[in-house]
C-alpha cells in the first residue's frame, strides 16, 4: 500500500472519530458543549502527539541510553522503524568491530610493519612489527609526527622529496630496512617496512660459501693441471720425479673430494627432506671406533685416553660418528708431537656429556665465537698443512642441533682446548640403559 495512505488514512479516522463523537454530546446536550468536547479532545490529541515527539527528541539525544517507548497509532510504525534501524545499526557495528579486531590481529601478525598516518604524517596506527623496526609505541606515539620519532637524515629526505614509488633501503638499529610509503584516501598514507637483514646476511653467506669453495677448489686443481701439463711437455720424465707428480695429484684430488663430500653432507644436513630418523646408538663401539681412527691420524705421535662412563642414546649413528670424529681429529691435528688428547663420555645428572680435551696450541677468545662458521680458520696456512676442509665444526654444529645439543668450547692459546657436547636427558635411550642396570 501507498505509505501516505498507510500515514492519513488513520489520522482522518482519528479526525472523524473525534468529530462525530463532539456532534453526538452536541446534539443531546447542547452544540456549546459539542463544541468544547471536540476542543478538549483536540488538545488531548496534540499532547499525546506533542508527547510522543519529546520522547522522540529525548531518544535521539541518547540513543544507547533511552529506551523506545511503545507508541499509539502513527507513532507505533515510526518507532517500530526505528528499532528495526538501530538493531541494524548496532549488528552493523558489531560485524565492524569484529573486522576491525581481526584486521588489527592480522596486520599485528605481519612480519612486516605497517604505520598508518595521516596527510601530514602523524601517527593514527602501527602494527608490533614496525614498532621493533622504527622503535616506535602505539600507545605512547599515536598523534605524534613520525618524522619526529624516526630521526634519520635518509628517511626524511625520502619524505620531502615525495618521490614514493621507488622504496627506501635503510640502516637503522643495526637492521637494514626496505622502506616505501604508500598514498590511500586523500587524508591517509601508509608506511610498509620490511626487515631485509636476515636475507642480506644469507645473501652474504651465499656469496662467501661460493667465493670460498671456489678458492678451496682453485688450489688443488692448480696443482693438478700444473703438473698434467708437465706430464704432457715432457714425455720423458725421470719416472721418480712423474711418480713425485703422480702422488701429489692423488693427494690433491684426496683433497677436493673430501671437501665436495664435505659440502654434500652440509647440504643433507640442512635439507628439511632429510629428517633425523633416531636409532640405538652404542656410543661404546662407537667411540671405540672414533679411538682407532685417531690413533691411526696420529701414528704414535700422541698419548690418546678415551673413558666411557654413559649412557646409550637414541640418534643417528653416522651423523655422531662424523660429529664426534672431527671434534676428535681436530684435537690430533692442533695439538703438537708428543701432546695428550682425552675422550670422555660422561652422565653428569641433567644429561649426558661428550668431551674432547687436548693440550694443543689453543684458540683465542676472539676466534671461538665464529669457529663453527663455514670455511672459517684461525691459522689458514696451518689448517692446509693438517688437510682440513674448514667445513669439520660447520658439520658438528648442524649435527648437534638435530639432536637438540649445544657445543661449548674452553680454550686459551698455548694451553689447549676443550671440546664439550651436553646432551639433554630425552636423548638416553632407556631401553638399553634398564638392560643395562638389570645386569
Amino acid at each position: 500500500m501507498n505509505p501516505q495512505l498507510l500515514f492519513w488514512v488513520p489520522a482522518s479516522l482519528r479526525l472523524s472519530i473525534i468529530l462525530i463523537f463532539a456532534g453526538v454530546v452536541g446534539y443531546f446536550f447542547g452544540w456549546s458543549i459539542g463544541l468544547a468536547t471536540a476542543l478538549v479532545l483536540m488538545i488531548a490529541l496534540i499532547v499525546v502527539q506533542l508527547n510522543y515527539l519529546y520522547l522522540l527528541s529525548a531518544w535521539l539525544d541518547h540513543p544507547d541510553s533511552e529506551k523506545l517507548p511503545d507508541g499509539w497509532g502513527a507513532w507505533t510504525d515510526i518507532f517500530s522503524r526505528l528499532y528495526r534501524l538501530r538493531r541494524d545499526d548496532e549488528r552493523n557495528r558489531a560485524e565492524l568491530t569484529e573486522w576491525l579486531a581481526r584486521f588489527r590481529q592480522a596486520m599485528s601478525l605481519l612480519p612486516d610493519g605497517v604505520v598508518i598516518m595521516d596527510d601530514v604524517l602523524f601517527l593514527e596506527w602501527c602494527n608490533p612489527a614496525a614498532e621493533k623496526h622504527l622503535g616506535l609505541n602505539n600507545g605512547r606515539d599515536k598523534g605524534m609526527r613520525v618524522t619526529n620519532l624516526i630521526r634519520n637524515p635518509d628517511f626524511i629526505d625520502y619524505i620531502i622529496l615525495g618521490r614514493y614509488e621507488q622504496p627506501l633501503t635503510l640502516s637503522l638499529k643495526d637492521r637494514k630496512l626496505i622502506v616505501q610509503i604508500i598514498p590511500f584516501e586523500n587524508r591517509r598514507q601508509i608506511l610498509v617496512t620490511h626487515d631485509a637483514t636476515e636475507s642480506d646476511r644469507i645473501e652474504m653467506m651465499r656469496r662467501d660459501f661460493i667465493a670460498n669453495a671456489s678458492h678451496e677448489l682453485r688450489t688443488p686443481l692448480t696443482v693438478i693441471n700444473g703438473f698434467l701439463e708437465i706430464a704432457q711437455g715432457q714425455p720423458n720424465l725421470d719416472p721418480d720425479v712423474r711418480m713425485s707428480h703422480l702422488n701429489l695429484m692423488i693427494e690433491q684430488g684426496k683433497r677436493m673430494q673430501n671437501l665436495v663430500e664435505d659440502m654434500l653432507t652440509l647440504t643433507r644436513l640442512e635439507s628439511i627432506d632429510y629428517p633425523l630418523r633416531p636409532e640405538h646408538v652404542n656410543i661404546g663401539n662407537l667411540l671405540r671406533q672414533i679411538l682407532q681412527e685417531a690413533e691411526a691420524l696420529s701414528g704414535g705421535r700422541h698419548t690418546i685416553s678415551l673413558t666411557v662412563e654413559g649412557p646409550d642414546i637414541q640418534g643417528s649413528t653416522d651423523e655422531l660418528r662424523s660429529a664426534f670424529g672431527n671434534l676428535v681429529s681436530n684435537a690430533v691435528r692442533y695439538t703438537p708431537e708428543g701432546g695428550r688428547i682425552d675422550i670422555k663420555w660422561q652422565d653428569l645428572g641433567h644429561g649426558p656429556q661428550f668431551s674432547v680435551k687436548d693440550s694443543g696450541i689453543g684458540i683465542r677468545a676472539e676466534h671461538i665465537v665464529r669457529l663453527t662458521e663455514r670455511f672459517y680458520r684461525v691459522d689458514k696456512s696451518r689448517s692446509r698443512e693438517t688437510q682440513g676442509t674448514g667445513l669439520g665444526l660447520a658439520i658438528v654444529k648442524h649435527v648437534l642441533l638435530r639432536h637438540g645439543a649445544v657445543l661449548a668450547i674452553e680454550s686459551q692459546p698455548e694451553m689447549g682446548s676443550t671440546f664439550i657436547v651436553k646432551f639433554d636427558n630425552s636423548v638416553v635411550d632407556n631401553d638399553a640403559l634398564g638392560l643395562l642396570k638389570n645386569h
